[in-house]
């Protein structure tokens, strides 16, 4: 696993599958609010001319020379939750991302947020 404080010098490296499938490109990582370690990060993936972010679980990812590689199949990876690049993930939507993924979803401390971006 990485280390958190480490997390902003991945951005931009690839980001791959257990088979060490290219998914895309680190944009950012989110952080569970209440023990502000990572969570979740988001990838960009499309084309050059319909670019989109997708969310994915860090939980047992690894890093390697130059990549993340995260505990997830590309496929579903590709297939999850996504927002334009310039976009943010609206509160209400928290809860999609961990379905998806087969993940429980609770709420923040006092009914808010989750994730927060890092």
């Amino acid at each position: 696993m990485f280390e958190p404080e480490d997390i902003r010098e991945w951005r931009d490296h690839d980001v791959v599958d257990v088979g060490r499938k290219k998914i895309g490109s680190l944009e950012a990582v989110y952080v569970d609010t209440a023990t502000d370690q990572p969570s979740f990060a988001t990838v960009t993936v499309g084309m050059p001319t319909k670019r989109r972010l997708v969310f994915v679980p860090l939980e047992n990812a690894t890093v390697g020379p130059g990549y993340l590689k995260v505990a997830v199949d590309r496929k579903v990876a590709k297939e999850a939750p996504s927002i334009d690049v310039d976009g943010e993930l609206p509160a209400e939507d928290e809860p999609k991302v961990f379905a998806h993924y087969g993940m429980a979803y609770t709420t923040g401390a006092g009914g808010g947020r989750r994730r927060g971006r890092r």
